[in-house]
């Protein structure tokens, strides 16, 4: 590391009451209230099947099932469209299946459904019942489990965006660290690039930039209009393996960069209590190594300046 005059501010007189404020200070948590469900788009994914879903309404409790299905059908075939949505979580919005209905004679056969189709045959119509059947969907009907399709959208859709959650919590890092960023370059009249590889650095400001790899893009990058600074940013609030591979990574990117840019990595959280020893190695190792808590008290003005 760089002992920078910065750290005496922090009562830090050495690299190692330096590591030691670092891993006393990590956050506990960046949940922000984008974290929980995203309604805007639970909502409008719903509303944009609605009123196929109003017309499959008609079926819920219906007796004579399958002779309502296929009347409903013939009338208003672009229902069909609402009917993956309500039983497929991938959030891939896929129309098209294949789907392997047997295998117990070591032979598998596979069924393909079209749910994407404009004109219905009645064949078409009979896979289609053929698909709600053995998805549970009709028993789900039928038996009045539901009362409204519309509601039961959206609680699929809730579920469907709790996995991206996972998303939404590796942008909070970034999402923070930004608010500093933008108000220091503001301020200092300087400019930065956010999600920038090798090829927008180098149309920005004609700098060259190796990589570690083909598909590295740095978090940010800061010209202050002497050279640049490139930035990773990431939080673990819990520990594991990945963390010391993590740590490996930005040891060698800062190798790659050595001497040619300055690299500046900003993580933070509870998970590296835990796996501080890898994270030692890289601060002994890079140059600059900071935590939240340091970008609050103003280290990325220090060095930028």
């Amino acid at each position: 590391m760089i002992y920078l005059d910065f750290y005496k501010n922090l009562n830090c007189n050495n690299e190692d009451e330096v590591f030691s404020y670092l891993i006393d200070t990590l956050k506990p948590s960046i949940t922000l209230w984008t974290y929980f469900v995203n309604w805007d788009k639970v909502l409008d994914n719903t509303n944009k099947i609605e009123l196929h879903l109003n017309v499959l309404n008609y079926l819920i409790g219906k007796d004579n099932f399958d002779e309502e299905f296929r009347k409903i059908l013939r009338q208003y075939p672009s229902s069909i469209e609402a009917i993956p949505a309500l039983v497929v979580r991938d959030g891939q919005s896929r129309k098209r299946f294949k789907i392997l209905v047997d295998f117990n004679e070591k032979k598998l056969t596979y069924a393909d459904f079209d749910f994407s189709k404009k004109k219905l045959d009645e064949n078409d119509i009979e896979n289609y019942l053929l698909f709600i059947e053995k998805t549970g969907l009709k028993e789900l009907l039928q038996s009045r489990k539901i009362k409204s399709l519309v509601d039961y959208m959206i609680g699929v859709e809730a579920g469907i965006d709790s996995n991206a959650r996972k998303n939404r919590g590796g942008k909070s890092m970034e999402y923070i660290v930004e608010v500093f960023v933008d108000d220091l370059c503001e301020r200092s009249g300087y400019e930065y690039l956010k999600e920038a590889d090798s090829i927008k650095i180098k149309r920005k400001w004609d700098y060259n930039v190796p990589v570690d790899k083909s598909s590295r893009r740095y978090d940010f990058v800061i010209h202050n209009g002497k050279e640049i600074f490139l930035i990773e940013t990431n939080f673990y609030g819990g520990g594991g393996s990945k963390l010391k591979s993590t740590a490996g990574e930005y040891r060698n990117l800062y190798d790659v960069l050595r001497n040619k840019h300055k690299f500046i990595w900003i993580t933070d959280g509870y998970g590296w209590k835990s796996s501080a020893r890898p994270l030692r190695e890289t601060f002994d190792h890079n140059d600059y190594l900071f935590n939240l808590n340091m970008i609050e008290n103003g280290i990325l003005e220090e060095i930028l300046r």
